[in-house]
């Protein structure tokens, strides 16, 4: 019979009285810093770069949240209502303090508070480290949606990891990438609470059995596994001042037991700890490098990792308060970020079938029906494949399922196209060939009952192209959800300036309404609105300069050009295009023919994966090529070539309201959405873009008059495949020949030879699938046309405004709200009646 088998399930809670609701006076937040400081941390003088004094004043207003967030996790459970659980390899959320202060309306409060003691708040706010745990755009998309269903008063939790060491910390040596650890939970992370009464035990390894019983029904056992415990750790996600707070539980792998004793008495002490440590290794760092069998291995355990434990979590909810799972599927739904989790399919099949007794008809039909898969990219190398004989070794039971899963779809595939070999080949979820290898893309495809692109796209060339042939059998699951950014963090936190300009000139409902933004195209012409604009994006660019300063020692004037582009470092999203445009304009200043030009400095950030070569060379190439041309006399005050070393959230912050230009050059076809083109459209910088990804959106939005559009079209793109030949086009353009004969001449890299032609073959090749080399005159004269508009301030601050009022519709919370009309179908948390 199902039903509800988990023991934990059966132990009685008891709510303890709510306290008093704490004062948001500035007296009362001090009073209880001071309370932390030296009674909880025990510290008696206080040192402004010591963590101690950031602690305490986190703990002071964690508290605050902690009201609100036990209101809402009780206002949820008694409604015993639908809960979206948004499952993601990676959240990067950044810095948490000034946006709780934010989202609670206390900021002038507490910065009252420590100026009592002589303290800056914005000094205080620097102490925060970045939580590491995402590579980029998709995991910055997934702390955005968060924020903004926490401000929907959406009842979503978050699932992912809590790596030891989150994403590297990048510093530039000779030019080079060199890669260190961060370790951003040395000096502890006051905001989590570590729940360790709801641990869970996650499998691998072993092998299986199976049995037939007297009524037919077949059993399965997963044995002698190796058995790694999930601590979880949850951090509160306050929504914009409603009251609501949210949870993102991380997940943090441990040894079931500590270590060996009789191992260590006697003396093998490596061996005592090695179930710790190899335990522990499944959540030590995010995205191992998988260049090699154990990288690759490693990952798919933090796949798992995180499925099962964030499934059999949510399944030990369930069954406190229910007795069967008759309305599971109807009170649940599991969003996929991207790939990686699709692991989850198969493994909610194993929770309800061997834990819970669910028919394999029963537990398919609730896997369907609460599974939505988000997919991110449209790069079919960076859709999850694993070897078969991997999933044997470590997952034994999952890769049965699979196969299950896969028969019964390649029946219902048959029968609905007939003698369709070829069809049934490309569709299989499991791919032949040597090494037989498991399509997670698919899997999550067959167990979802919603699948969406992120922009409009992205949206239509997975129905036309990836995943064509699914489309064709459920054209009705295939939906678009174009992404947003979260105004809150993008706008209102990280460009004060501007938020209250905005704010005085139209009212603060933007905040919770970015669509309101559109009444500043009433004011885009108001001299008095440009002259104010233009001196918050003065004091932003001086801002900017200064941190450039500080982290390169490359002095940069206001008064330039400020042309970004930070993010991944990918061959697709073209860094070397940006490149290239740089050493052409330093080409026209050493033949003096650059007088007419707009001093310019180009910023380019982002770090490449540890294991990708080529990605690594572009940063060397960018800084040789830079160290050249800031040294050169002739560029002083005209040209200024940055790598922005060790970009993260906190960086971006400072970026984005300083930029004038956004650089958003992807090849088209290639960029899923991108979510920084919307953060600096937001802030007020103008693009210059191919039509790739949300480029389409914000420029339909913005109109062409205030974008700088460029490049070949998908369709362009596609029919130049096989008949591309960069070398023709470099020596049919005489800039262009130029500029490459620069670069081969080793003007760039005196002393080392060789060392930037792996960067130079590569846009030179017929292959390239990028075709940088195809766009470059066009990215040139974009350029142009962007040095025109600049020089004309009037023109340049209405476009500058315009861009800011058209960002209303890039918001998650228009995101969010699309993913619950058609997707979830979330009621909003009420607390108390409200």
């Amino acid at each position: 019979m199902a039903v509800c088998s988990d023991d934990s399930a059966r132990i009685g809670d008891i709510e303890l009285l709510q306290a008093p609701a704490l004062p948001m006076t500035a007296d009362a937040i001090l009073e209880d810093m001071t309370h932390y400081f030296s009674r909880l941390l025990g510290r008696r003088t206080i040192r402004t770069r010591s963590p101690f004094l950031f602690q305490s004043i986190v703990f002071a207003i964690r508290d605050r949240l902690m009201e609100r967030w036990n209101q809402s996790n009780m206002a949820v459970e008694r409604s015993d209502s639908r809960v979206t659980c948004y499952l993601s390899l990676e959240f990067l959320m950044g810095r948490l303090l000034r946006n709780a202060l934010l989202c609670l309306d206390i900021e002038e409060e507490t910065r009252e508070a420590l100026n009592r003691l002589g303290l800056d708040l914005e000094e205080i706010l620097d102490r925060e480290h970045d939580a590491g745990l995402g590579n980029g755009g998709l995991g910055r998309l997934a702390a955005c949606f968060l924020d903004s269903s926490a401000t929907l008063k959406l009842p979503v939790v978050g699932y992912g990891i809590r790596y030891r060491y989150g994403m590297f910390r990048q510093h530039i040596e000779n030019g080079a990438q060199v890669e260190e650890p961060d370790p951003w939970l040395r000096e502890g992370f006051p905001w989590e609470i570590e729940r360790f009464e709801f641990a869970r035990t996650i499998k691998f390894g072993g092998y299986t059995t199976s049995h037939t019983d007297e009524h037919g029904e077949s059993h399965h056992s997963w044995l002698e596994t190796h058995d790694v415990l999930a601590i979880p750790f949850d951090i509160p996600v306050p929504g914009y001042r409603n009251g609501i707070v949210n949870t993102l539980r991380l997940w943090s792998a441990a040894a079931t037991e500590e270590f060996d004793l009789e191992e260590f008495n006697a003396g093998s002490y490596v061996d005592a700890v090695a179930a710790k440590n190899e335990a522990e290794n499944i959540t030590m760092v995010l995205y191992p490098n998988a260049a090699s069998e154990n990288g690759q291995e490693l990952r798919l355990r933090q796949q798992y990792f995180l499925a099962s434990a964030s499934l059999q979590d949510v399944l030990r909810r369930w069954c406190l308060r229910h007795d069967d799972f008759d309305a599971f599927a109807e009170q649940h739904c599991f969003q996929l970020n991207d790939t990686h989790p699709a692991i989850a399919v198969p493994e909610l099949m194993r929770l309800l079938m061997d834990e819970h007794h669910l028919s394999w008809n029963s537990a398919w039909e609730i896997t369907r029906s609460t599974m939505a898969y988000t997919n991110h990219t449209l790069l079919p190398e960076a859709l999850e494949q694993w070897p078969v004989g991997m999933f044997r070794r470590l997952l034994p039971r999952i890769l049965e399922i699979i196969f299950e899963i896969n028969a019964r779809f390649l029946q219902e595939i048959g029968q609905t196209w007939p003698g369709d070999a070829d069809r049934l080949h490309r569709m299989s979820l499991v791919s032949e060939g040597e090494p037989a290898m498991i399509r997670m893309a698919y899997l999550a495809i067959v167990g979802s009952y919603s699948v969406n692109g992120v922009a409009a796209l992205h949206s239509r060339l997975l129905r036309e192209g990836l995943f064509r042939d699914f489309a064709q059998l459920w054209p009705a699951k295939f939906n678009n959800k174009t992404n947003g950014v979260t105004q809150r963090r993008w706008l209102a936190a990280c460009n004060p300036k501007m938020a209250a300009l905005i704010s005085a000139r139209i009212g603060s409902g933007w905040i919770t309404d970015l669509s309101e933004l559109g009444q500043l195209r009433d004011l885009a012409d108001d001299p008095s609105m440009q002259k104010e604009w233009r001196a918050a994006r003065a004091a932003n660019k001086a801002r900017l300069a200064g941190e450039i300063t500080t982290r390169t020692g490359i002095p940069v004037s206001t008064s330039m050009l400020f042309d970004v582009q930070v993010k991944r470092i990918h061959e697709y999203k073209r860094q070397l295009l940006n490149l290239l445009h740089a050493v052409h304009l330093y080409d026209r200043i050493r033949r003096g023919d650059g007088n007419d030009l707009v001093p310019r400095a180009i910023i380019i950030g982002g770090k490449a994966a540890p294991g990708y070569f080529m990605a690594k060379e572009i940063i060397r190439c960018i800084n040789k090529v830079a160290g050249v041309i800031n040294a050169d006399p002739l560029t002083a005050d005209r040209l200024r070539l940055i790598f922005f070393p060790d970009y993260n959230v906190s960086a971006m912050e400072l970026i984005c309201p300083a930029a004038d230009i956004s650089a958003q050059i992807s090849t088209a076809g290639k960029e899923a959405s991108g979510t920084g083109n919307m953060k600096f459209m937001m802030n007020g910088a103008i693009t210059v873009g191919t039509l790739d990804g949300a480029n389409v959106e914000i420029l339909e939005a913005v109109g062409a008059a205030n974008f700088f559009l460029f490049g070949l079209t998908v369709e362009q793109v596609q029919a130049m495949f096989g008949r591309y030949d960069p070398r023709a086009i470099i020596e049919a353009d005489a800039d262009f020949a130029s500029a490459i004969k620069l670069l081969e001449s080793g003007h760039f890299n005196p002393g080392e030879p060789g060392i930037l032609d792996a960067v130079i073959r590569s846009l030179q090749h017929p292959s390239d699938p990028w075709m940088t080399a195809a766009d470059f005159r066009a990215f040139v004269d974009a350029h142009r046309s962007a040095e025109a508009a600049y020089s004309d301030s009037a023109r340049w601050t209405r476009m500058s405004i315009l861009n800011t009022a058209a960002s209303g519709r890039f918001s998650t919370d228009r995101t969010i709200r699309d993913y619950n009309e058609d997707i979830w179908r979330l009621e909003q948390i009420e607390l108390n009646g409200r």
